[in-house]
């Protein structure tokens, strides 16, 4: 009878691994499409007056910028300059709204990750475990 017992619970442990891992499988194979796509994706934005074009990769970092030739004969150097970095925020605010929805799919929305790729602030990634040991200190 403890025989039987034992073969039905190792059944039901095999078969809730079964369903673990394949969710696991599941995920693995999701966010190596997900990395793939994260790495093709770009973003262009353009200036109001349309001189300037910026265009971002996945972490907001510039990849080109395209100034039009009337840019020179508009605005001194201070100006350009402010308006090419408004241009680049906003592709990099842009992009960085598209990670959010690609992420959103694999990571919980409270958690450190997604709320380290909205703020881009390292401490986001460590507030979990920091809590973690001022409750062991606590407990100590």
């Amino acid at each position: 009878m403890a025989d039987m017992a034992d073969r039905d619970a190792n059944h039901a442990l095999r078969a809730r691994f079964d369903d673990v891992y394949g969710q696991y499988q599941r995920l693995r194979s999701g966010m190596d499409d997900m990395q793939q796509r994260l790495a093709r994706l770009q973003v262009t934005a353009e200036s109001e007056d349309g001189l300037i074009r910026a265009t971002v990769g996945p972490r907001g970092q510039l990849i080109d910028l395209r100034l039009d030739r009337r840019i020179y004969r508009d605005m001194d150097a201070g100006e350009l300059g402010r308006k090419i970095v408004a241009t680049t925020e906003r592709a990099a605010a842009q992009v960085a709204e598209q990670v959010q929805q690609m992420m959103s799919g694999y990571l919980p929305a409270d958690s450190g990750p997604m709320q380290y790729i909205r703020d881009n602030d390292f401490g986001s990634l460590l507030r979990r475990q920091d809590a973690i040991m001022r409750e062991a200190d606590g407990d100590a």
